[in-house]
């Protein structure tokens, strides 16, 4: 896992309003937010949503936040293999309801970076679960931290939120960070066949909670679900 060094004080470079699109079809109004100063020098971005958009935002009330991980093949190709595009349009939905924020951060694959994580996919179409393959590749199971999402966040002035999530890392990590996370709400599951070994990989190794109906790991065989021989994982 890459340390991020202890955040330095960061300022907002730039807010930039921005139509964006929801998973209804309809278009919502957004401002997207760059930082200077961010502790590991990346360009990690927020999307003030709801009530926090407009150009001087006074929301009172904690705003639902979600932190994203970028998914290229996930949230710009639309790949099945994985949750991620799903997970983030109904987190632009959710939180323009609402109000908050949702970080997009630069952590590809888990944090191993776009070709690690392709390389991890023919390790996976060979057998192994998304967990697995990050190790043969001889990184650990999850390379990211949030140190720097904890930064961003106090740019913003926000010190405590809703964490739209269900992975519970992010919100461990948060906290450890001072950040007071008041409540982890679950985003739905967006199961497919495609994506059934990768979602029991997440349950049953990453601790993810994946609603009142998860998949069973033992419901899963090495190739995919059984009677779906299509089924990967990312």
């Amino acid at each position: 896992m890459e340390h991020v060094p202890a955040a330095a004080h960061a300022t907002v470079r730039g807010r930039v309003p921005l139509p964006v699109l929801r998973a209804d079809g309809g278009v919502t109004r957004a401002r997207v937010i760059s930082f200077d100063g961010l502790a590991d020098g990346r360009e990690h971005l927020a999307l003030a949503l709801g009530d926090r958009a407009s150009d001087r935002p006074c929301a009172a009330g904690v705003p639902l936040v979600r932190l994203h991980s970028e998914c290229l093949t996930g949230d710009v190709f639309g790949s099945q293999r994985c949750d991620c595009g799903p997970q983030l349009r109904e987190a632009v939905g959710r939180i323009a309801d609402t109000g908050g924020y949702l970080l997009y951060l630069r952590q590809e694959g888990r944090g191993i970076g776009l070709y690690n994580k392709l390389d991890a996919y023919l390790l996976q179409d060979g057998g192994l679960d998304t967990y697995e393959a990050n190790l043969a590749l001889g990184f650990g199971t999850d390379e990211r931290e949030y140190a720097v999402a904890a930064q961003m966040l106090r740019t913003l002035g926000v010190d405590e939120l809703d964490l739209l999530t269900n992975n519970p890392d992010k919100a461990t990590q948060l906290r450890a960070a001072g950040i007071r996370v008041r409540h982890r709400v679950p985003t739905g599951v967006h199961r497919s066949p495609a994506n059934a070994r990768y979602l029991a990989a997440k349950a049953g190794r990453g601790a993810h909670t994946l609603g009142d109906d998860p998949f069973d790991p033992r419901d899963v065989i090495r190739g995919g679900r059984r009677g779906s021989r299509g089924s990967q994982d990312g």
